[in-house]
């Protein structure tokens, strides 16, 4: 039977290679829209690391940074504690960070750490002893930062447990040093010395852009108010407090420097644009995909409908010589099923090809093969909808059409 059916197709390939061809092309662009999206929603299902409510980010303007980083760093240091201590004794606050880059912004930093000869490339980021009040941070090992660090002659720092499987594997990262060992010159030209990054805990999880991004290995370094230059600070806000307690902070800020501009947003905000942001590709991908869907079932009702309108003779004698009407379907489909997997298996030759040469590194096998299953199942969907109109036509042929031809 199904050899009978690729030499109905073969005799038709004219007809037929055009249609091959936007189902090639349709299955490859399905299949890219299908990977992101099954990637962002393998991505959400997993935890997040930390909890948004009631969180506000204070943020020093760029211009005010750039003056400053110019003009005055110590200044920009003596005013960052003089922010942080005015905002934490305000009734509204709960609890209060400051953070190198707040969760749901577009900044990122990366470093490298080592241990054992083993390098592995992470992104970093530089936070107050507050942080776990703020954000809610679960730790699984260890400890977060505090005073007990204050004076160390190393650093401490905190990673999630995705880089500590990568790095130690089943070893306990407590107590061992991440630092690269990699010499480095210092701001004379001079080597500068080596300072450890000692582990002291491990966070369950930390993924600063949010639902839609993949997990990856993540570090915290301790950082001081005061110390360290301006960045956000990020408060935990009393569950009654509204968006009018925006104003007072504004105005206690400037009572300390009113040279100093500052952006206050609430993180449930940069959330919501975040996601946003991330989800415009996806619809723009969907809304292609859609017009192709319906350019290649436009083509495959057009190809069988005239393929049933000129074999009416072929048919009328099939049923003149007792073949069924669910013979009848099974043949149309069977056709149709054949031209569409022509197409669909030289889609697959392409994109089986790109996990062998290592091009999607940052998808997971189980995303790539449900991805390729969806696809195919959708495009083998759209084929049988397609024909089941032109082939209850054709069961409705009568033998004596045929008889009318001869």
């Amino acid at each position: 039977m199904i050899k009978h059916l690729m030499k109905l197709v073969w005799n038709r390939k004219r007809a037929n290679i055009l249609i091959t061809l936007e189902i090639f092309a349709c299955f490859l662009v399905l299949f890219a829209t299908l990977v992101m999206v099954i990637y962002y929603v393998d991505n959400y299902r997993q935890p997040r690391g930390f909890d948004y409510t009631n969180v506000w980010s204070v943020g020093t303007a760029m211009s005010t940074l750039a003056d400053m980083e110019r003009n005055d760093k110590e200044a920009m240091k003596t005013n960052t504690a003089a922010f942080f201590h005015a905002i934490k004794n305000m009734p509204e606050v709960e609890s209060l960070s400051v953070i190198a880059q707040a969760p749901y912004t577009i900044s990122v930093n990366n470093t490298y750490v080592e241990y054992k000869g083993k390098r592995i490339r992470t992104a970093q980021n530089h936070a107050t002893d507050d942080l776990p009040q703020v954000l809610n941070l679960e730790l699984v090992r260890g400890r977060w930062f505090g005073p007990a660090d204050d004076g160390l002659s190393w650093n401490s720092v905190v990673i999630n447990r995705k880089l500590a499987e990568e790095l130690f594997g089943d070893e306990d990262p407590i107590g061992k040093d991440v630092s690269d060992k990699r010499p480095r010159k210092g701001e004379n030209g001079q080597p500068a010395p080596h300072r450890e990054w000692r582990v002291v805990g491990v966070l369950s999880e930390f993924r600063k852009e949010g639902e839609f991004s993949a997990p990856e290995p993540y570090i915290f370094q301790r950082s001081v108010p005061g110390v360290g230059r301006s960045w956000d600070f990020l408060i935990k806000v009393r569950p009654n407090v509204t968006k009018a307690f925006e104003e007072t902070l504004i105005r206690r800020l400037h009572m300390i420097n009113p040279n100093w501009s500052f952006e206050v947003d609430e993180l449930s905000q940069l959330r919501d644009s975040r996601l946003s942001w991330q989800i415009a590709p996806m619809i723009a991908a969907g809304i292609v995909v859609a017009f192709l869907m319906v350019m290649v079932a436009l083509g495959l009702v057009g190809v069988v409908w005239q393929s049933v309108s000129q074999r009416t003779t072929e048919i009328g004698l099939r049923r003149a010589l007792g073949a069924p009407a669910t013979s009848i379907y099974k043949q149309i489909l069977g056709e149709l099923v054949i031209i569409s997997s022509c197409g669909l298996l030289a889609g697959v030759l392409i994109v089986v090809q790109f996990p062998l040469l290592d091009l999607v590194g940052f998808l997971s096998g189980q995303v790539y093969f449900y991805s390729l299953l969806a696809s195919l199942g959708v495009i083998y969907a759209v084929t049988l909808l397609c024909g089941l109109y032109p082939s209850r036509i054709a069961t409705k042929i009568q033998p004596v059409e045929a008889l009318r031809w001869e």
